[in-house]
């Protein structure tokens, strides 16, 4: 059986979750893909925005938006593949961007943990995003890791008006979160907020960030959250129901409330249908 039908809630089907923020082009998925979208819209999510990290990943997550309602698209490079981009790479996404289910620049940013592509190279390619996110005006999906305020200091030395995103998969500071909400972005949270140790500072950080610039995501197929993560490695959107179930119960706000709140903001941020 799978964790999924173990569950402590039972679906409702007035609820509508939006994964913003997953990767379901990556191969552990290719034997199942239709099983996963049918479990996650058992448990009420009905969409997921499939990210781009690479100029290959963007195509394939372009594709799963143009055959399937189920799911929208962003496109970008991450900071560990900026080591394998050009301005080639870059004019073929922006025209990729163009198309009616590619709702989002990213994700891109910084990443300072495992430096799969230098720190100089990672800046210049995200400054080099931040600018054709703008030509385009698309909402960004950004990623930092471990850069001690860099990504922060070249993100206030680089915004523009009209900017608006999402920190996805938020790991930073209360100083950094305080500062991404006065630009105006969102803060994604994933399933660490289930987790009983690692989640702990995240769980006093979400009380602070005000409803309406909430997303929940999975970020699968990595960040399973509890109680799944002892079941199963593979995280999947269907699972993203315990992030906004856990988010609730921390924030003692109404799950149903909070399920229109971040569905509201998911689709205005990124413009869904």
């Amino acid at each position: 059986m799978h964790p999924l039908l173990n569950t402590d809630e039972q679906s409702n089907s007035d609820m509508r979750i939006i994964d913003s923020h997953c990767h379901l082009d990556d191969k552990s998925y290719q034997n199942d893909l239709q099983e996963v979208v049918a479990r996650a819209e058992a448990a009420d999510v009905v969409r997921a925005m499939v990210v781009g990290v690479s100029e290959a990943s963007s195509r394939r997550c372009a594709a799963l938006a143009d055959n399937s309602d189920f799911f929208y698209a962003s496109v970008g490079i991450h900071p560990h593949d900026a080591a394998d981009t050009d301005e080639g790479v870059l004019t073929r996404l922006a025209e990729l961007a163009k198309g009616d289910r590619v709702k989002a620049w990213g994700e891109c940013g910084l990443d300072f943990n495992r430096m799969y592509s230098p720190k100089d190279v990672q800046e210049t390619w995200f400054v080099r995003q931040l600018e054709v996110a703008q030509s385009l005006d698309l909402p960004l999906i950004f990623h930092e890791r471990d850069t001690e305020g860099r990504f922060l200091e070249m993100l206030s030395a680089h915004r523009f008006d009209g900017l608006r995103g999402v920190v996805h998969c938020f790991s930073g500071s209360t100083q950094e979160m305080e500062a991404y909400l006065d630009m105006g972005l969102h803060i994604g949270v994933t399933g660490i907020v289930t987790i009983q140790k690692r989640g702990e500072h995240l769980r006093e950080q979400v009380l602070a960030i005000p409803r309406e610039r909430l997303l929940v995501e999975t970020d699968a197929p990595y960040l399973t959250p509890a109680p799944h993560k002892n079941k199963v490695r593979r995280n999947e959107p269907a699972f993203v129901r315990e992030v906004l179930f856990k988010l609730a119960a921390v924030r003692g706000d109404d799950v149903e409330l909070l399920a229109d709140t971040v569905w509201n903001n998911t689709t205005a941020l990124f413009d869904l249908s």
